[in-house]
């Protein structure tokens, strides 16, 4: 007798059988970077043409309550600091970091069969960082980010089109390039102190090297898949 309990008349998802062999490549120590941001550049330029949004990443923020929440944003800079993106602040992931800086970053690069997870601590960015930034964001979304106050509920789709519609009308006169920056939108920089790179390998043995910081170096090892 069938187990009701996979029984797909009931609606069950059996994904038990669904599977992918990685076999694409592999990583060795000796093809490490000497720093992990060295070494997200050097991947980063193999996945810039093979992935839809290569820049796009899993923020993950724990709440003042010790609940998790993660949302997929976009990579706007990387430099010796860390990993640099922008969203509104008094969003959630805005509030929550600003109660808890430290976050996770996770790069999804399937094509290649690939992913970089990061643990780091955010810090703002300056407003004039934000300033230069939003000024080079098309103009629809610098709109945007005026007319939605991002995680706070609305009654409907028609309040957000007229929430858009009215900042539309009232910046106008304003040239492309010259809208201000809304108060409540800003950047973070995330300070990365791990940063692992992962590798899918047959068999479930996937190669894991994480960079640790180790005061001003860093250290590697490799972690059991």
């Amino acid at each position: 007798m069938a187990d009701p309990a996979r029984d797909p008349a009931r609606g069950e998802l059996d994904l038990r059988s669904l599977r992918h062999e990685y076999a694409a490549a592999g990583l060795a120590e000796d093809d490490l970077a000497p720093d992990p941001v060295t070494m997200f550049r050097r991947w980063f330029a193999e996945v810039e043409d093979a992935v839809h949004e290569p820049n796009a990443m899993v923020v993950a923020t724990v709440s003042a309550d010790g609940q998790p929440s993660s949302r997929m944003v976009l990579l706007k800079g990387l430099d010796e600091r860390g990993f640099v993106f922008f969203t509104n602040t008094g969003s959630r992931k805005g509030a929550e970091l600003a109660a808890n800086p430290r976050c996770a970053l996770l790069f999804p690069w399937h094509p290649l069969e690939r992913q970089v997870r990061v643990d780091g601590v955010a810090e703002p960015l300056s407003r004039e960082a934000v300033a230069d930034y939003f000024a080079v964001r098309p103009r629809g979304s610098q709109l945007g980010a005026w007319a939605s106050h991002q995680s706070r509920p609305v009654a409907g789709r028609e309040e957000l089109a007229a929430a858009y519609d009215e900042v539309e009308a009232r910046f106008a006169d304003v040239p492309d390039g010259g809208l201000p920056v809304p108060e409540e939108w800003g950047g973070y920089v995330v300070r990365p102190e791990a940063v692992e790179f992962w590798q899918g390998r047959p068999g479930r043995m996937h190669d894991r090297l994480v960079y640790t910081r180790s005061g001003d170096a860093w250290r590697t090892q490799r972690l059991a898949p």
